[in-house]
């Protein structure tokens, strides 16, 4: 009984996390365009006459220019510069955007959020790091540590290589795992680094919990 009620409440939560976004992107667009004819047949009034304004003139022009926007954007430097002004450039991010489909390819992992505690996260893109030019120091692992339950937002972590531990476990058992352990695999398991031997491996997994 009690797993059939932690199955139907996962469902739930999995409908929620998949209706949320739509529902917000309805809700803008709605509340945009019911004002869209309006804007913008007072933007073309001002150079057209009023009795060559028909209904849907006001529409059109609010999509193209929102459209024109985000080509401007996207395929100028104006995105890049607008990215780095303070708190304005919070909207303004470039870069790709998390979705559930291609987080359920990358590589999860476990990282030490704070040397008393670790969390799950998934691996974004290995750094070397060199010091004047000089030889690699060590490698950074680029960390993407999601927020829950919407798992598409969350915060890039950079963290030393040795401090960051492949699973063998599916990303699809992670996220399960990161929404509230509402369905748990057999067992996490741990996966050495292919630079790394079995010896290096066990050690540094006395660091993840195993003596």
């Amino acid at each position: 009984m009690g797993k059939l009620f932690k199955r139907q409440l996962t469902f739930l939560i999995y409908g929620f996390v998949f209706w949320l976004p739509v529902i917000l992107v309805i809700y803008i667009a709605v509340l945009l365009f019911s004002n869209a004819e309006t804007v913008g047949r007072t933007i073309l009034g001002m150079a057209i006459p009023d009795q060559y304004l028909f209904f849907g003139f006001g529409i059109i022009l609010c999509v193209l220019i929102i459209y024109f926007s985000g080509m401007l954007l996207k395929l100028t430097r104006l995105g890049i510069v607008l990215s780095k002004i303070p708190l304005i450039g919070l909207f303004f991010g470039q870069g790709e955007v998390m979705t559930i489909g291609r987080l359920s390819h990358m590589q999860a992992c476990l990282f030490l959020y704070s040397p008393t505690s670790i969390s799950y996260g998934w691996i974004l893109s290995e750094e070397k790091v060199k010091l004047n030019k000089d030889k690699a120091l060590f490698p950074i692992i680029n960390v993407y540590f999601p927020n829950t339950p919407t798992l598409i937002t969350g915060q890039v972590f950079a963290a030393r290589k040795n401090n960051v531990m492949k699973l063998a476990n599916t990303s699809s058992e992670i996220i399960n795992l990161m929404l509230y352990a509402f369905r748990s695999p057999a067992a996490i398991e741990y996966l050495p680094w292919e630079d790394e031997s079995r010896e290096e491996f066990e050690e540094r997994a006395k660091h993840f919990g195993v003596n």
